[in-house]
């Protein structure tokens, strides 16, 4: 076997960087032109009234509610500009409709404060987006770095793959995925955290360092499940201690060895898809286990399944930000149904069209992080003629074994 994949450094990857995220922010939402031409047909139709109804209703004076409104919506530049003009407009109006000086003093300073208030708002309103987006910014470059660049090719497998993380606010989310080339075959994982944010990347985090540590040293899949388990439990100790909130990983592990057999460890995550000769089906795990961190709430242990893998095949391993994208109209992705259209195409090409229909099914709106795997076989490690039955239940004393 060769092991430069695992010490092989990872190639650049191009980030969105904190300066077009506040790009972003300070750009204008609406054009000058509409802005302020919406602007000057609102103060016609006001002044119209305001004559139309003599000194009795004065309507001007609302006009200072305008800059509070674009304050919501528009840039600092645009605010200021909004501002300026219904002060005018104020003043002039009021200085023509006569009154004492303190009548109008106090109607100009009454105006000035509103305005101020209305820039003041957009300035803070922008700040703060702008800190959002330096932390999301930040967040979702933490995420690309440690979570490895795809294709990654491995002495039984090649796992192709997409990783699209949600960029909205506190809604960064925790899909972790990884490939190990170890000396007892492949070993892939793919999980979500409960949870978004800081806090369950830094779970996801610690799930990955455990796998990659375990997928080397662990003769057993079940062995590398249990060192997993035991960094959630740590994990949720130093949350408990914080006084952040304890979480758990659904996770699906597979082990692929010389032998072209493959084996998985499913804990409480989505099955699996085989796309194999024109034909999607999702695999029958039967021995799914409780999450990643949730151990000690079952009697059950864990064990390892067989599956069968054959050459040719295309197995897909995803999150639930496949499945529970929305239409909308509320309407979840028809995964299974879609997969049937693409059954036939490559892995690569067949996670091309999945990501453009699901972007267009959801009309770009993302719910949560999106991750999807999808293996297949080197040619070198098709399986031997004695592979047993499909799905066939792997006893716990064989997992251990490592036969």
């Amino acid at each position: 076997m060769t092991f430069g994949l695992l010490s092989r450094p990872a190639p650049p990857v191009t980030l969105p960087g904190t300066d077009l995220g506040e790009a972003a922010v300070r750009a204008p939402r609406v054009g000058n032109g509409v802005l302020f031409g919406a602007l000057a047909l609102l103060t016609a139709a006001i002044v119209c009234l305001d004559v139309s109804t003599g000194q009795d209703l004065r309507l001007v004076p609302l006009l200072v509610v305008v800059p509070a409104f674009v304050s919501v919506f528009g840039t600092i530049a645009q605010t200021t500009g909004v501002a300026a003009f219904v002060l005018a407009v104020s003043v002039a109006s009021r200085l023509a409709a006569g009154g004492s000086n303190w009548d109008i003093a106090s109607s100009v300073v009454f105006t000035v404060l509103a305005c101020l208030l209305g820039i003041g708002a957009c300035v803070l309103r922008i700040r703060h987006a702008i800190e959002v987006a330096r932390l999301r910014s930040a967040a979702v470059a933490l995420q690309r770095q440690i979570l490895r660049p795809l294709p990654i090719p491995t002495d039984q497998i090649t796992a192709h793959g997409s990783y699209t993380p949600i960029e909205e606010d506190h809604l960064v989310g925790g899909d972790i995925y990884e490939v190990v080339q170890s000396p007892y075959g492949t070993r892939v994982i793919i999980g979500d955290v409960q949870g978004k944010g800081l806090p369950a990347i830094g779970v996801g985090f610690a799930v990955l360092g455990a796998f990659r540590e375990a997928a080397i040293r662990e003769p057993s899949l079940i062995g590398v499940v249990d060192r997993l388990e035991d960094a959630v439990v740590r994990q949720n100790a130093f949350a408990a201690q914080t006084g952040d909130t304890e979480r758990f990983v659904t996770a699906l592990v597979l082990g692929f060895d010389g032998d072209g057999r493959v084996r998985a460890v499913n804990c409480g995550h989505l099955p699996p898809r085989l796309v194999h000769d024109g034909v999607a089906v999702t695999v029958p795990l039967r021995r799914t286990s409780v999450p990643l961190g949730m151990a000690e709430l079952s009697d059950e242990g864990r064990t390892a399944e067989r599956l069968d893998f054959p050459p040719g095949a295309t197995l897909l391993m995803f999150t639930d930000g496949v499945t529970e994208a929305r239409d909308p109209e509320g309407r979840f992705y028809p995964l299974d149904a879609r997969l049937s259209r693409w059954a036939r195409q490559g892995p690569r090409e067949l996670l091309d069209a999945l990501g453009h229909d699901l972007e267009e099914f959801s009309g770009g709106v993302r719910r949560d992080d999106i991750a999807v795997l999808a293996l297949s076989r080197v040619s070198a490690s098709a399986p031997a003629p004695t592979e047993p039955t499909l799905y066939e239940a792997m006893p716990p004393a064989e997992a251990f074994s490592g036969r």
